[in-house]
């Protein structure tokens, strides 16, 4: 049996048929096409998946939309819409962080959440949040220098 579901996307009222515990993911990807958002290993192992839920980085890979009446959800798409998301879409350009772009979404997201929760992480505060985070190019220099520039140009230097 499968009922209707409303959340707001983006910034925007969405709704949607879930079929009792189908993962978030699955909907961004193959119901909203919404691609930014990877599958990795469906296990919150690796964060490929991460979007922000109520301002919460959260794994969209086993997070079940039935759970999502009413919330808050936000994927790299929506980050543009930010200015704490475009100053680190504009920092991890600046300093190409990233390869092959696979693990970047879901740690956008994760860096999103702490800069919207702390103006001025210090660099073990970064380092620690993407601790879960499975990257396998080794920008790991570079993301964490996007983020200090990111939180800079936010005035909270990091």
């Amino acid at each position: 049996m499968s009922s209707s579901i409303s959340f707001h996307l983006n910034g925007s009222m969405v709704r949607v048929d879930e079929a009792g515990d189908e993962p978030l993911l699955f909907v961004l990807r193959n119901r909203l096409d919404l691609k930014a958002a990877h599958f990795g290993c469906g296990l919150e192992q690796c964060g490929a998946c991460v979007v922000s839920i109520d301002g919460q980085a959260r794994y969209s890979c086993t997070l079940p939309v039935s759970a999502l009446a009413g919330a808050d959800v936000t994927t790299p798409e929506g980050l543009g819409g930010d200015p704490v998301g475009m100053a680190l879409l504009e920092a991890f350009e600046a300093e190409q962080a990233g390869q092959c772009g696979y693990c970047i979404s879901g740690i956008l997201m994760r860096v999103h959440a702490l800069l919207k929760a702390q103006c001025r992480p210090s660099r073990e505060a970064v380092v620690a949040a993407l601790d879960k985070h499975l990257c396998r190019c080794g920008a790991h220099g570079s993301i964490l220098r996007a983020v200090e520039r990111a939180a800079a140009r936010l005035g909270g230097g990091a």
